[in-house]
């Protein structure tokens, strides 16, 4: 997080200082702050992919079951736009189904083409989706068009850390008044950060936020894991992942409905996309 980023928070700040909030505890939670990339289809920011578009995959990547949702052109970010280990050049294809049927299962997938790969376009409507109408009609609403990126600043939007053995939930390490924290900055972030529909690194936000969006996809992945194997290990501790990605569909009839990817940090170093994780969030 560059100073000038960090002095785009000092109306959250000022607020929080005037609601009671001790500064040292709020200077506590501005640390925390990430950098992320907001895409979005208006603005000036440098173009930096695609919602949709042709699917072009190199010759020896399965075609993705899942509905392919857009693709980013890394070089393309504006420097220091996260504080993820992205490769520094090459695309990432995000590919989901944004609905589980209430079942918490995984609905997505990544796949990364090197910079300089050898493509071929591949058929987008080839998957299990494609043969249902109502499913048809769902991935045809996605998005298509150009994005453009927008370096905005990220804090928390849950409050809350899961006791481990208990239904009980605490406030986060270290912040004792994470909850008004975090609801002051769902308050503010309007005023503070450029929001959009795809969001690249960053924290994960929903409708009813409690505790942290990546939780569920960590759940998701260890009983997958344990369910068929995953080929490697699986950590459920939820420190060890981080988002990849968020988006927000905006489909009529499907309103609310958050789409998060997580990945764990040492395969994200690793370049291993392919561990990628996505759950979707939806309160009809």
């Amino acid at each position: 997080m560059t100073p000038e980023m960090r002095n785009t928070l000092s109306p959250f700040l000022d607020k929080a200082i005037a609601q009671g909030i001790p500064a040292d505890e709020v200077e506590r939670w501005l640390d925390t702050a990430r950098p992320c990339a907001t895409l979005s289809q208006g603005g000036d920011g440098p173009a930096v992919g695609m919602f949709g578009g042709p699917l072009m995959l190199p010759a020896d990547t399965p075609t993705p079951v899942f509905p392919f949702v857009a693709s980013v052109d890394l070089a393309a970010l504006p420097a220091g736009a996260t504080d993820l280990p992205l490769p520094p050049d090459g695309h990432l294809l995000l590919f989901a189904f944004p609905d589980d049927d209430g079942d918490l299962i995984n609905i997505g997938e990544v796949v990364y083409v090197p910079a300089g790969a050898a493509t071929e376009e591949r058929d987008r409507n080839s998957g299990f989706w494609s043969e249902v109408d109502e499913f048809r009609e769902m991935v045809e609403a996605f998005p298509q068009g150009r994005l453009r990126a927008t370096t905005t600043p990220s804090l928390p939007s849950h409050h809350a850390v899961q006791i481990p053995g208990s239904s009980r939930t605490a406030p986060l390490p270290g912040h004792p008044r994470s909850r008004e924290l975090a609801e002051l900055w769902e308050q503010t972030r309007g005023d503070i950060a450029t929001e959009g529909p795809l969001q690249i690194g960053g924290y994960a936000s929903e409708e009813a936020v409690h505790l942290d969006p990546v939780s569920s996809v960590v759940e998701c992945a260890v009983r997958t894991a344990e369910s068929r194997g995953w080929g490697g290990a699986v950590s459920g501790a939820v420190e060890d992942w981080v988002l990849l990605a968020d988006w927000s569909p905006r489909i009529e009839g499907m309103e609310g409905a958050v789409v998060h990817w997580a990945i764990q940090r040492e395969d994200l170093t690793a370049r291993r996309f392919d561990r990628t994780v996505a759950t979707v969030f939806w309160n009809p």
